[in-house]
This record gives structure tokens, C-alpha cells and sequence, in this order.
């Protein structure tokens, strides 16, 4: 018998002794010899069902998988059946391309990437005012590609491809009842906004930014804005005043989409007024309806006054480099480098959803995220270029109603960061929803934990986690995983396809474990900064590929596990994922040094060895040597961070030093108070 469980083991993990007793006799009862994998998927599917204690499922799964070769790699918790196989966007791709594999895929489209873009871009159906003569021009070399060289296209006019009566957006406010925007009506609203950006007046040269929700109007905004031929200034919503200053003079906002006051986990946030604290020039607001909102100033005007009665626009012809979106990504100095998006950034987009994440026309897609962060455009261009539905909540995704609104609006794939994970598992959020509509989820912006995804593949019956990751910089991700791959917790199963990296160590040589690189070209991959160097940035003083390959630096550290697995471990560089945002030590420390009593401090992101995302550590020199209470110091860091900064990054520690460890050159070294405080958390 596979199985010997006593009634009282799973009592004992918090099951009830009848319910006990069933379990453990149905386990019990299994007598076929089957294989570790076949038999974590009859248990998976026919008895560990999500009322069962998570306990049970983490000591069944251990149990099944403790004789695993550890040379296989990560044990499995997902593995897609052969009609999963055959019915993926990645079968139907390689059937078009004539390839076998995933494996055979991947090859085929890094060595032959104008083919893959072009079969892509047909797959996707792209629609172009003039055809490109070409996929891409490399006569400038592959820092500088130009793709799609001599088209013409609104990238805006592909994403309504779908039938105008086919659900665009489910959305629902917090309180609220779900809401249905079909794709015309979607279309409609947003030709409104692009007629009344034209009407306005404003200079193509202003860039027109988006401080707001993923909400219906930001939505149609967005879209608005790229029609009209103007590019979008993206701006999280969480942000301190200081902060939505300094990205809007970054990137010449002549004009502010905002909303009056913003409704989450039951409290009222002004927005209007941090948009006004931050220097907004001209504001397009819109109106809640709920109490304490304050009035316009003379020269800002509501949503509804701006729209143009014409519902009917032609979108503006724009060449393929023409900027569509400017995102904001943290380096490693104190100023976040302003990265703008093309008409061409938005079919890696589509690319990486199509197949990494086996989106398909009429599904379902939530992700709690926002227009500040490059998940917001995204989730916009994943879900609307392959003809699915978009599903926004428009408050906390921590909360009872967020997991029901998954639950009613039949999301089939959910988007999350690990940090929203561990809240619904400590406070039991999820807990008795039903997500059987759930196809896949996928987790991006922060190093999970395997324990964590193993409950949360747990509430849905076991459906796989697509591990995603990437960059702002990027257009989407470098690695990931796919449906026709056996999904462990955690890791990823292969590069993007039409990317390849090397994983090098400290002497730029290839290593199992070690600092990730990019080989160019592809699409996506941004070609300039607008503040910055980009040469500098991404390519001066990096090592050549194993095969003298020009290689882009981006900053993650990554190991390969046996069994073709890969993990993620964070930045190699001074910047750090906090609640899905990337963010700079500077940044933080910039903030932290005006603390009264504070001479100067060292932020770092410390990975847990257990996994999950970095923990911010703060090492902070007093001016004076008087006793300080290091409770009363993180609280008041804190504040600072939460009013000039983000309310999101919360500190985890706090380590008062008499000095920081400098080089020869001054420069604070923080990779050795990484090392010191991994020393003391083991210790």
C-alpha cells in the first residue's frame, strides 16, 4: 500500500476525527503502484480538496516525494495531462512552426528570432496601417535593433480585435456589485477621451500621466492616450507626493488623469490632492461620488466634462519607435530611470501571455497591480491582444472580497505577488472560496516561497503557479514557466521564448548559480532611457557570452536546479523588490538620513534562506552616542518612508551600527551587510 496514515497524524494537523478518519481511509485505500507524480495527482485531485487543513496537503506532499532523487530536481505539485498538452497556445504554435517541444521551442526562437517575431506578430494578428519591410533592422547592432522597420500602426487599434460584444473589462468597487464593459463599449469611451485629448490642445510633446486604480476610466484612458498619439506617463498610486513630483516633471506631464479620493480596505484616500501636492499642472479627475472630496482648482475639469460627445476616432499612424508609455524603473542611484515603452513593446506583452501563460479569447484575467507598475500595461495589452477579459477589483487584494469578486467574476487566471499570497494564508482570506474556474495563476515582482505556493495552488484544486519574471526595461519576462511543463512551487521551467541568458559567476564565466544576462535583440527590450545612458546602463562593462555574445545586464540573481528547474534570488545589484515595486537603496536611504538622529543608514534586501520576497533591513549610524530605542527609530522611519516615499515598503528590521563598511573609494558596501545579516539570522 502506498499509504500507512493514522486517523490521529491528520488530527493532529488540524483536521476534525471524522473527517480525519475519511481521509486517512481514503488514502489508505489506494493500492495501485503508481509513480510519485501519478500518485500526487490522483491525491491532489480526488482527495485533498481545499477544506482539507493546508497542513494535511504540505505532509502528504512531503510524504509521497521524500524518496525523490534529488538529481530530478523540485518536486512537482502540478503536471499537465496530454490533453492539456495538445490544447495549449504552446502545442498549436509549434504544430504552425513545425517543432516537437517546449525545449525544441525555445532553441528555435533565440536562434531564429525574426522568424519567431514574425509568426508572433501573426499569431497575435498585429494590425498595421503600412507593413514593415522587414522584422528588424541590425544595422546599428544589436543594442540598437530597429523593429519593424518603415511600418506604420497604433498598437491602441489591436487591442479590439475582439467581437465588439465579447467582455472586455468585469470590474467591481469595493462594496460594489461586478460590471460588465464589452469591447465596443470599451472602444467607444476610450475614442471619447482620445477625442477630448485632442480637442484640449495639449503639445504632443507633454505626455499625459495616469495617477490611479486600475479602474474602467484608467483603462479607457490608457488606451485613449495611445490612440491619440500621445504616450502615457505611468505613475503608482501609491506614492508620496514628492515622489509623483519628481516623475512627472521626468517625464513632461502636461496633464494628470487622477480621481478624487480612492476607496480601499474600507478607508478613504485622497488622491486629487497628491496629484495637486505633487505639482500636477492640469488635472482630469474622476468623480467617486463619496463624501470628502474636495473642489477642482480653476483650470482642472471632471472625467465626464472632458470626454468628447463623438464616440467615433480614428487612431493617429505612428512609427514603431514612437514612445507610447512612459514607466518608471529604480536603479541604483537615487533618481528612477524613466523608460519608455514603444508601439512595438506591447507584442512582447501579448507574446509572453499567448504562451507562458496560455492566454485564449474569452478567458478570464485578473491582476491586482497598478498603471505605476509595468503589470498595469501588461495585464492591458496580455489580456486585450490575445482577446480576453480583463477583471479588475478596485480595492485591497488582501481582502474576503477580493477572493470572492475571483470567485463570482469565474477568473481563469489570476496574477499575484507573493506578499499577497501570505496575507490571504495568515489571516485565512481565501479560505472557502471556490476558484474551480481557475485554469493557471501566475506570480511576478517579488522571490516566492515554495511553501507559500504550495497552499495557494492548494485553493484551487491544484492548478499550476506560472513563475514570471522580468522587467520594466524588458516589455515582460526573461524566464518563466508554461502549462505543458510539471509546475513546482517556486521555480521557473525555461527563458522566454525568443530571449536566451547566461547565468555567469564573479569572473563572468558560466555558472549553475550566479548573476543573470541578457543576450540581444528582442522585442521589448527598451533601446534608450530618457534621463539616462542606456549604454551605461545596460551594457558598458559587461562581460561577453560564452560564444563572445554582446550581453545586456539586468541585475538578478539566479540558480539552475537539476531537472531543468531554475530559482530566483533576488537583485544583484543595490535595488530590491518591495511589495512587487522595485525600488533603490538611495531611494531609501535618501528618505531614512532626514530622521532626526539619524547621521546616515544602508538599506538592503535580505532573502529570507527559506525564499519569499526581500525583507528592507535598515542598518542606521546615530550622530551621537546616547542610548536609542530602536523600537521608536523603526517606527519613525517608518512614517518618513510611509509620507515621502511609499506607504508599501515596510521596514523589517532596523540595526544600529557605529560604522558602515566602505571600499577604498567610500562607497558603502552593502553586499557585506547582506552577508553579516544572513550570518545573524542563522545564528
Amino acid at each position: 500500500m502506498p499509504f500507512e496514515i493514522s486517523p490521529d497524524s491528520l488530527g493532529a494537523l488540524g483536521l476534525e476525527p471524522d473527517a480525519a478518519r475519511q481521509v486517512a481511509q481514503k488514502l489508505n485505500n489506494i493500492s495501485e503502484n503508481l509513480p510519485p507524480v501519478d500518485l500526487w495527482g490522483r491525491v491532489s485531485q480526488d482527495i485533498l480538496t481545499p477544506d482539507v487543513p493546508f497542513a494535511v496537503h504540505r505532509y502528504v506532499h512531503a510524504l509521497i516525494f521524500k524518496d525523490r532523487d534529488p538529481l530530478l530536481g523540485p518536486a512537482p505539485a502540478w503536471t499537465p495531462t496530454p490533453s492539456e498538452i495538445s490544447e495549449s497556445n504552446i502545442a498549436t504554435f509549434c504544430r504552425k512552426v513545425g517543432l516537437n517541444s517546449v525545449h525544441e521551442l525555445h532553441r528555435w526562437s533565440a536562434d531564429n528570432r525574426e522568424a519567431y517575431w514574425r509568426q508572433m506578430i501573426d499569431s497575435l494578428g498585429i494590425k498595421f496601417k503600412t507593413p514593415p519591410s522587414s522584422v528588424v533592422d541590425l544595422r546599428q547592432g544589436v543594442e540598437s535593433p530597429r523593429w519593424l522597420p518603415e511600418c506604420r500602426l497604433n498598437i491602441a487599434e489591436s487591442c479590439f480585435l475582439a467581437p465588439a460584444d465579447a467582455p472586455a473589462i468585469v470590474h467591481q468597487a469595493e462594496g460594489g456589485k461586478i460590471e460588465v464593459t464589452t469591447y465596443g463599449e470599451l472602444d467607444r469611451l476610450s475614442n471619447r477621451f482620445a477625442g477630448g485629448l485632442v480637442a484640449s490642445g495639449l503639445p504632443r510633446s507633454a505626455s499625459v500621466a495616469i495617477v490611479m486604480p486600475m479602474t474602467l476610466e484608467a483603462i479607457a484612458a490608457y488606451l485613449g492616450v495611445i490612440k491619440a498619439g500621445y504616450a502615457v506617463a505611468s505613475i503608482a498610486d501609491s506614492f508620496a507626493p514628492h515622489e509623483i513630483e519628481t516623475r512627472l516633471r521626468l517625464s513632461s506631464a502636461g496633464a494628470v488623469v487622477t480621481q478624487d479620493l480612492m476607496l480601499r480596505a474600507g478607508k478613504t484616500l485622497p488622491m486629487y490632492q497628491k496629484v495637486v501636492d505633487g505639482g500636477a499642472k492640469w488635472a482630469i479627475v474622476v468623480l467617486s461620488g463619496a463624501p470628502g472630496s474636495l473642489p477642482l482648482r480653476e483650470q482642472d475639469v471632471t472625467w465626464e466634462d472632458f470626454l468628447s460627445a463623438d464616440d467615433a476616432f480614428d487612431p493617429v499612424p505612428c512609427d514603431p519607435d514612437d514612445v507610447t508609455n512612459i514607466m518608471f524603473s529604480s536603479g541604483t542611484t537615487g533618481e528612477p530611470k524613466a523608460i519608455p515603452w514603444t508601439h512595438t513593446t506591447p507584442i512582447k506583452c501579448g507574446a509572453d501571455a499567448h504562451l507562458h501563460h496560455d492566454i485564449k479569447p474569452g478567458e478570464v484575467v485578473a491582476w491586482p497591480t497598478s498603471i505605476g507598475w509595468m503589470m498595469g500595461p501588461w495585464h492591458i495589452y496580455a489580456s486585450l491582444l490575445n482577446r480576453a477579459t480583463m477583471a479588475l477589483f478596485y480595492g485591497a487584494p488582501v481582502t474576503r472580497e477580493f477572493c470572492e469578486f475571483v470567485q463570482d467574476a469565474q477568473v481563469n487566471i489570476l496574477g499575484v505577488v507573493p506578499s499577497i499570497v501570505k496575507a490571504w494564508q495568515q489571516t485565512g482570506a481565501a479560505q472557502g472560496v471556490d476558484w474551480s474556474s481557475m485554469k493557471l495563476f501566475s506570480s511576478t515582482g517579488e522571490c516566492s516561497n515554495a511553501d507559500d505556493y504550495l497552499y495557494l495552488m492548494s485553493l484551487a484544486r491544484y492548478r499550476p503557479i506560472i513563475e514570471y519574471c522580468g522587467g520594466t526595461e524588458i516589455g515582460g519576462g526573461y524566464i518563466s514557466g508554461t502549462i505543458v511543463q510539471p509546475a513546482s512551487p517556486a521555480t521557473f521551467t525555461t527563458p522566454c521564448f525568443g530571449l536566451d541568458l547566461y547565468i555567469l559567476d564573479e569572473l563572468g564565466k558560466p555558472a549553475k548559480s550566479g548573476e543573470l544576462y541578457l543576450v540581444p535583440p528582442s522585442i521589448g527590450l527598451s533601446n534608450r532611457l530618457l534621463n539616462k545612458d542606456h549604454h551605461e546602463v545596460y551594457y558598458e562593462g559587461t562581460p561577453p557570452g560564452p560564444n563572445g555574445e554582446v550581453l545586456r545586464r539586468h541585475g538578478d540573481e539566479i540558480e539552475e536546479l537539476p531537472g531543468g528547474y531554475y530559482r530566483g534570488h533576488g537583485r544583484a545589484d543595490d535595488t530590491m523588490n518591495l511589495g512587487g515595486i522595485k525600488v533603490s537603496s538611495t531611494e531609501i536611504e535618501r528618505t531614512l538620513n532626514a530622521v532626526d538622529g539619524v547621521g546616515e543608514t544602508a538599506a538592503i534586501g535580505f532573502n529570507p534562506p527559506e525564499g519569499g520576497p526581500s525583507q528592507l533591513i535598515v542598518y542606521a549610524v546615530m550622530d551621537d552616542s546616547g542610548s536609542v530605542a530602536t523600537d521608536a527609530l523603526k517606527k519613525e522611519m517608518q512614517r518618513a518612508i510611509a509620507g515621502k516615499l511609499n506607504p508599501l515598503f515596510k521596514i523589517h528590521d532596523v540595526v544600529l551600527v557605529d560604522t558602515l563598511p566602505r571600499t577604498a573609494s567610500n562607497k558603502v558596501m552593502r553586499r557585506c551587510l547582506r552577508d553579516e545579516y544572513g550570518q545573524k539570522s542563522r545564528s
